[in-house]
């Protein structure tokens, strides 16, 4: 999502998404949620190695296994910064209940990249 939501707000940067362990695709929760703020999201998860480059201004981390995982990025990073988000996807209970999650962390998201991009 935060890719995502990145990409459409902030034109003067360009953000890239990838994990360490990816799920394949993006959950359609999340396509969801950024649909109700007007923001359009396809494509696939990406694991690191599939990045353009490893060679970024800024890296974020936004779950604790990657931070745990990844303690050193692998390609040249300006800045480095650790912002831990629940994990919606891991998210329990109705549909319903499962979007709330994501609608939480996209809010957070929304609050917390603003900051980082300064």
């Amino acid at each position: 999502m935060a890719e995502a939501i990145v990409n459409a707000r902030y034109p003067e940067w360009r953000a890239f998404s990838a994990g360490t362990k990816p799920a394949g695709h993006v959950h359609p929760f999340a396509v969801d949620v950024l649909a109700e703020i007007g923001i359009a999201h396809s494509g696939q998860s990406k694991h690191i190695n599939d990045l353009p480059t490893r060679d970024f201004d800024l890296v974020v981390t936004v779950c604790d296994s990657a931070a745990e995982e990844c303690p050193v990025w692998p390609g040249k990073a300006g800045k480095r910064v650790h912002r831990s988000f629940v994990d919606p996807a891991k998210a329990e209970g109705t549909d319903e209940e499962r979007k709330q999650v994501f609608r939480q962390v996209r809010s957070e998201m929304l609050e917390v990249i603003p900051e980082l991009l300064k």
